[in-house]
Parts: structure tokens; sequence; C-alpha cells
């Protein structure tokens, strides 16, 4: 097969052999007695044009000078040569190389002339010169084998590589660099097999890489880019195959280099986790630079915390080693002041050596491997130490190799302070947003009641989810959920004041509705202010559901600001998600939050959850609630299995939101507890409700109660007989406390005064407040309530 087959024929004789040479035959008195075809296709002239003329004639010298030019050199007893212009039929001059040759023939004397283009004899010398060069000077190794792949001859490139060729002359190819490797992908591996392919097909092999240890230099491993061509002769016969090698050692390193810098950019300290760092690091070395990392650091930087500073060099480090971070074991490893770990950590710089084996404690066993210390080094600060270890390889670390271990140490370090400093904030935030959630909720009666928080993936960050349970007066309870766009610090700050706002306006008693309006307000102005401040966004859009359920009545009302409703389960165990139609996030403005009433039976769970409960990257919202409402169909279990079952249902893998379950199981407060009684606005009425509040209790079996509650009663109704304008109800109820409440029409708001000495009146709320632990008022469609809770004996 010709890979090349316009390429031109390269012939190696010699423009004067006498089978290519235009040649003449002088006689003594120099005319031409013989003219060869050569010689016509040289010069153009036919035998008929020169035969018996004086050969002078075909020379371009001056007329006079051409006789004795040639006479010179057709009379010489030995052959001379020299270059001559000569006289073509065309009318060119030729400068070409003559030979002339004295030639005794039966006793007369002739001259046999001998002349090639002179341009062409030093083309063919050059031609020579080439493969002289080749031979001696040159760095590309040129190696011949015969049919059966046995050497036959090299160069003097290949000579110095192997030491002196003779003694392999004749022997197989194998046994040139036996411990050599081709690694080249995309050809088989064993010589022998590419250069029978080359043999067999005639398709020349070339840009192959082979990695080994010459014999000339048997410490250092070397790569060479390696060809193979056929050889065939004139008549195309197989003579076998030549090899052309090139060190590219030097290149072909670098190039791994390169990459290597590449591959480190791209991996190492991408995942902003200490340990997953290091392993980077391990990764991108191994095998590469070396046979195995070992990353040395305090246990501070690994929690975290700050490095510590005025320690020893080399005390107190826990050491890490392996290339993932599930096979990652950590050991604890000191190294003394004198060992080139400590020397390395103390300067600053890498220190090269060739020590034991080690052990996780840093005692030396007997095995010698070829190490590296590399100092991690950030903003000035020492954060451990890297150990680039080589057992395989015997080569000791190069100039190179070291100023790579030191670019690689460096981008490890970085990435280990980056992920130190994301863990301390990850940490912090995370404290601050478990600080800024309930720790525990307060104990009533209106509901059970159970929760989970799950923070989103840590490479996320904390998110602004928040829950809570707030009692109210009258044995009421609110229920409130929210999320907060964004994660960070300042999401989990925002959580914290919005979750404090909602508490602070649910014990005002506003119904849901007006809760959200105000807190809708307030969300705005910290928007707007925080704009001015150069700060982010998160107040804006965030959402809230707030929810007040009333175990007297069974009645629940909830609003929403942009939150997903939550999903009901009656006793009975049908589920379905609530008929709440949501206002518009918190912040935006505009439009106005409707109250949503639904009556609920004693045992109904009610699920309130943010939508990292429901929605994540691989399933939408609706899949995620048909998923909870799925869950909720065991309503009977306990309300932690619920909780349980419900976070274990999302699907497997790291979470990009974080997750808020909040869990209630309602209960009724029956007519036995709650006593209700309705006075018209008559003075006359203060002491029927004194007797049946007596009467009442003493069936409640707290008597102890009559006096304080008695006091407190004929002052709540005393009040709203005098200012209100039709009937007066009183209600009593025995829960965790005795609660008195007076309702009117009256929207006129109580105040606790200090009364002076003669003043008639006036100390009437100034006694509630002293009998009861705390008291208020809450406003109705219809008017208000007072009301007071006294403590149970």
């Amino acid at each position: 097969m010709d890979r090349f087959p316009n390429a031109p024929h390269v012939d190696f004789h010699s423009p004067l052999d006498l089978s290519k040479a235009a040649t003449a035959v002088l006689d003594a008195e120099g005319r031409v007695s013989g003219w060869g075809s050569s010689a016509q296709r040289l010069l153009g002239h036919s035998p008929e044009d020169v035969l018996g003329q004086p050969a002078a004639r075909l020379l371009a010298a001056a007329p006079g000078q051409r006789p004795a030019a040639l006479a010179r050199l057709c009379t010489a007893r030995r052959p001379r040569s020299a270059v001559l212009d000569l006289c073509c039929r065309d009318g060119r001059t030729l400068r070409a190389a003559v030979t002339f040759s004295p030639l005794a023939h039966q006793g007369a004397a002739a001259t046999v002339v001998v002349a090639a283009g002179l341009e062409t004899l030093r083309g063919w010398e050059a031609q020579l010169a080439m493969l002289q060069g080749l031979a001696t000077e040159s760095d590309v190794g040129l190696t011949i084998f015969d049919t059966d792949m046995r050497v036959v001859w090299a160069n003097t490139a290949t000579d110095l590589e192997l030491s002196g060729v003779a003694q392999y002359i004749g022997r197989p190819a194998a046994d040139l660099f036996p411990e050599g490797e081709f690694i080249s992908r995309h050809h088989p591996p064993d010589e022998d097999q590419i250069m029978e392919h080359v043999l067999t097909t005639g398709e020349p092999i070339t840009g192959m890489h082979y990695r080994g240890r010459a014999p000339a230099d048997p410490v250092r491993e070397h790569v060479w880019s390696c060809s193979y061509h056929r050889l065939v002769d004139a008549r195309g016969e197989l003579l076998g195959l030549f090899e052309e090698s090139l060190d590219i050692t030097d290149r072909y390193r670098a190039q791994e280099r390169l990459s290597l810098l590449v591959r480190a950019g791209k991996r190492i300290g991408a995942s902003l986790d200490v340990r997953r760092t290091a392993a980077e690091l391990a990764d991108v070395a191994v095998p590469q630079l070396a046979d195995e990392v070992l990353v040395d650091l305090p246990p501070a930087i690994i929690e975290g915390r700050q490095p510590p500073t005025g320690s020893a060099p080399g005390h107190s480090l826990l050491r890490m080693h392996g290339r993932t971070p599930e096979e990652f074991r950590t050991s604890p490893v000191s190294y003394p002041p004198w060992s080139p770990q400590a020397q390395s950590l103390a300067t600053s710089r890498p220190v090269i050596d060739t020590c034991p084996s080690e052990t996780p404690d840093g005692t030396g066993a007997d095995a010698a491997h070829s190490c590296l210390f590399v100092p991690l080094l950030t903003r000035n600060a020492v954060l451990g130490l890297a150990t680039f270890r080589r057992s395989s390889n015997p080569d000791r670390f190069g100039p190179e190799e070291q100023t790579l271990a030191v670019e690689l140490a460096e981008r490890a370090a970085v990435g280990i302070d980056n992920a130190r400093r994301y863990t301390s904030q990850h940490a912090a935030a995370l404290v601050l947003q478990r600080s800024l959630l309930p720790q525990h909720l307060p104990e009533q009666s209106a509901v059970d009641v159970a929760y989970r928080y799950l923070p989103a993936d840590s490479r996320v960050g904390v998110g602004g989810d928040w829950f809570d349970l707030i009692p109210l007066s009258g044995a009421r309870v609110g229920l409130t959920v929210g999320d907060v766009v964004g994660h960070g610090m300042h999401a989990a700050a925002t959580m914290g004041r919005l979750r404090a706002t909602v508490r602070t306006l649910a014990l005002l008693d506003l119904d849901p509705a007006e809760l959200l309006t105000r807190l809708d307000g307030l969300v705005a102005q910290d928007s707007v202010a925080d704009a001015e401040d150069g700060l982010g966004d998160e107040t804006l859009g965030v959402t809230c559901l707030y929810a007040i359920y009333d175990p007297v009545s069974g009645r629940c009302v909830w609003a929403s600001a942009g939150h997903p409703p939550p999903v009901v389960a009656d006793a009975s165990g049908s589920v379905a998600l609530s008929a709440l139609a949501p206002g518009p996030p918190l912040g935006l403005g505009g439009l106005p939050y409707e109250n949503v009433e639904l009556s609920l039976s004693g045992g109904s769970v009610v699920a309130f959850f943010t939508d990292g409960v429901v929605e994540d990257r691989s399933t939408d919202i609706d899949s995620g609630i048909d998923r909870l409402s799925q869950v909720l169909t065991w309503q009977r279990c306990p309300l932690e299995e619920l909780c349980d079952r419900a976070l274990s249902a999302r699907p497997p893998g790291p979470q990009a939101d974080d997750a808020t379950l909040l869990l209630i199981r309602t209960r009724r407060l029956g007519p036995d507890l709650v006593a209700d009684l309705e006075l018209p606005p008559d003075p006359a009425m203060v002491a029927r409700a004194r007797t049946d509040t007596e009467r009442r209790l003493a069936d409640w079996g707290l008597s102890e109660l009559a006096f304080p509650a008695a006091l407190v009663v004929s002052e709540l109704v005393t009040n709203g007989i005098r200012y209100a304008t039709g009937p007066v109800t009183l209600r009593l109820i025995k829960d965790r406390s005795l609660l008195c409440e007076v309702s009117d029409n009256a929207h006129t708001a109580p105040h606790l005064r200090r009364a002076r000495r003669d003043d008639e009146g006036g100390r009437g709320l100034f006694l509630v407040a002293q009998m009861s632990q705390r008291w208020g008022t809450r406003y109705t469609a219809s008017g208000k309530t007072i009301w007071a809770e006294l403590a149970l004996p």
C-alpha cells in the first residue's frame, strides 16, 4: 500500500552513474568519436551533429580558450573532474559536472567523458548528507527490522539509548525495552501486533506513545513517539520495516501537567466541604503525579473553625487519606520538630525527602518512599500539610513536578479555606435559624401537635421556613407556617423577625385576614428599607398561612398569603385539600386577604406545610400533595409517626429547600366544661352572674376559686352593662386555667388606670388584673369580648 501515491520517486543512484549520466568518447585529437543517447537527452545534439567534430565546440568558453582547456582535461593520466559550461542545441548553456577518464584501447588513446547537470548532482549530494545526518546526528531514533521483526540496523540516536546497538543485532524487538508499554489508546498495546500489522497490510502506524526506561538511563522514565513503516525494494519485495522514535518526555509531561491543572481547576474546591476537597486533591493527583496523597489538617479546620495559632507545627493533626469521601479515613498524626513534615510547616515551603512508609500515628516502617511535603497555604496562614508519596515510581519529584504539586496544594488550600468558612457560616446560620424557631410548643388543650423541620442540603444553605403555635384567649390556638424566599443568614434573620411579628399580632386577637393585611404592610416597609441599605430582597415574596382554631365551637378560620392551603383529614378518614384561595405573597400589596372557615370534628388531622415537603427537582407540587394526602389516610396513627411517614415519602437525595411540617389533631371542649349565661343590660344582673359563677365552680370542684372568680365576673359584667346597649354574655371555661369572658356589642376599649383616693370608680380593671394571670380584649364583628384567666388551684 502506497500511503502517498503522488509523492515523487526517490532515486539514490549518483547522477554520474554510467546508467544515468550523459556519456561520450573523445579520440586523441579531441574529436567526438562516441555519443550516447543519454548525451543527446542532456544537450539535445544528435550523433550526426557531433560525431567527428571537435569536442571544444560544445564548450561555452571563449573560442580561443576552448582547445587548451579541453586538452588539459583529456591528456591527464588519471580521471579528472571539472565544472564546465556546455552548449545545448537550443542555445542554452548548461552548467555540468564532467569527469574525464583516460582510456587505452588497442594502443589508441581515447578519453571517456561522463557528464551530469551540476544542479542535479548537488541535489543528490544533499540527499546523501541528509541520510548521513539521520544516521549519525539526528535526535530521531531509526531502527530497521527484518521480516522476522529482528533488529538489523540502528542509527546513532538509537545506539546511544541502547548503550550500544551491536548487542541487539539479530534479537527480537521486544528485547530492546523489555519493561516498556504503549500508552496510546487507539492501537493494540503489544509491539509485536503493531509490527505484524504494518508488515501484513503495509499501512503505517504513526504517533504511538511508548513509555519505558532506556538502558542508557534506567533511572528516569521516558516517553517516545513511535511510528512504523514497511520497507520494500525496487522490485516491490518485502525487506522488513523500520521504526522512527522521538523522545518526547519533556513535552509529554508538560502536557500532562497542563491537563492536570485543568482538571484541578474543575474538580478541586467545587464541593464546599473540607473532607470532599481533600478527596478531590487526591483524586486529581493520583496516579499521574503520585501514588498516594495524604492531607493533614487541624481538627478546627475540619469543624469549620479558625486555624489554631501559636501551636507547634505538626502537633495534633488529623490525617485524611482516600480518593473518595466514601473511602476517606481519618486518624490522628503528629510530627516531631526535626521531621521534614514539621520543617515544611514551619518554613511554609515544600520539602522533598525519601522517607519510610508511615503508619497513621506517624511512626515509620521499613519500605522506602519518595515523598514531597507541601504546606497548605492561604492568606498567609498555614492550614495543614499535603503529602505526595510515590511507591511504584522510583523517580524523585523533579522541579516541574514540585511546582505542579505546589499549584495543586494552593488550589486545595483555597478550597479547604472556602469550605471551612462556609461550614462556619452555615453552622452559625443553622444555629440562628433553630434558635429563632420554637424549641418546644406550649401546652394547650385545643390540639395535639407534632412537627418536623428538615434543613435543605448543606450546599444550598439554611432557608427561611418557620412555624409556630400561639395560645390565644378562650382556649383557642393560633397556628402559622411560612417561608422566606432564598437561603442564607439574611433569610434566617428575616424569618425570625417575621415569626416574632406574627406572634405579636396574633396576641392582639386579630382574625387571620386582618393579621396578614397588617403583616403585609410591615413587610413592604422592610423591603423598601432593605433596598435603600443595599441588602437583598428576601422579604419580597414571603408566603405565610395563619389559622385560628376554637375547641369550643370546632370552628377553624384561616387565611393565606401565597402559601399552599392545608390538607385536612377528618375523623372519618376522608382527606381533602382545603378550598382556600391564597392571597398575594407578603410585601406585594394591592390585593385583599380572605378568611376561610371550616368546622372540624374532634380527632381531625390538619397538615400545615411548606413547599419543601411536597415539591423538589423531580416532583411537582401536585404530586407531592397527593403523596402527603395518601400519608394522612393513616390519620389514626400517632402524629409523630405520621410526621415520619410524610417526610420519608419524599424522593431520596439532596434536598434543595427546607421542609417544615406541622400536624395537629383537633380536640373539642365538651358542654360540661363550658357554661354560657346571657344577661339583659340591667345592673341587678350582676348579682345573678356572681351567683351562677359560684354554683358552676362548685360543680367543677373549684370552690377555692369562688371568691376571686366572682369578683372578676362582677367587675367585667358591671363594665359590660354600663357601656353596652344590648345584652351581655358571660362564658366560663374550665381548661388548664379558669377562663372568664364577657361579651357585649360595644366597640369601646377598656383601659386600666390608677384611681385616686377620692375617685368613686376606676378600680374594676385594676382588681381584675390583680386577681388573674392575664387579661385582655378581643374584637368581633358584633362587638368585643373582655377575658381573664385565673390559675387553677
